[in-house]
């Protein structure tokens, strides 16, 4: 389910909180951090580092209907292309972003018998090694589990608004779309 116009428009001027809590959506805002919960589906965008341990506990607290869980860590690389990387930047569109991540969540659990969904997205500057993204799906069974989290990894990469730009040696370059990661998206499509 998709966030209707008339939330939306609420979501975007930063939020009626009475309508959004009667439809079940929980929004906060701060200056880099957005945050969206509804039902299931958590999103959150943040400067701050995350700690699987945490979400996980946090996802499965008072849970005992979850049969598996299944996680995916992005990492800031120190190399790309053939070149070091010192730093990476990500810039996001805030509110639009978020919207997307939730677009992408809610047709993962339309395709599988989900439980629950964490989507966590760090912006600002950060250093090879340091954490980018956390996907974490819940569900009654593996197969929902692993599969639902590539396919919301593969979309985030590839239909989410987020833009890397990385530092180098002697220049600052920003990082373009790969083919690959268009591929990988591509065999989620559903047949016409």
């Amino acid at each position: 389910m998709f966030l209707s116009s008339s939330l939306w428009t609420d979501y975007t001027s930063c939020l009626n909180r009475d309508k959004c809590h009667q439809h079940g959506i929980y929004m906060a805002f701060s200056l880099m951090h957005c945050y969206i919960h509804f039902n299931m589906i958590r999103i959150t965008i943040q400067e701050n580092d995350f700690s699987l341990e945490q979400e996980i506990n946090r996802l499965r607290k008072d849970r005992v209907d979850i049969g598996a869980i299944a996680s995916f860590t992005g990492l800031v690389r120190d190399l790309n292309e053939g070149d070091e990387v010192s730093l990476l930047t990500l810039e996001h569109y805030p509110g639009m972003t978020e919207n997307q991540l939730y677009e992408i969540a809610s047709e993962a659990e339309s395709r599988w018998p989900l439980q629950a969904i964490t989507i966590i997205h760090r912006v600002g500057t950060l250093a090879p090694g340091d954490q980018i993204v956390l996907v974490i799906t819940a569900s009654p069974h593996r197969a929902a589990a692993y599969e639902s989290n590539e396919f919301i990894m593969d979309y985030l990469k590839t239909r989410a608004t987020f833009w890397k730009k990385e530092e180098l040696e002697s220049r600052s370059r920003w990082v373009k779309s790969r083919h690959s990661d268009d591929d990988a998206a591509d065999r989620w499509k559903k047949p016409a």
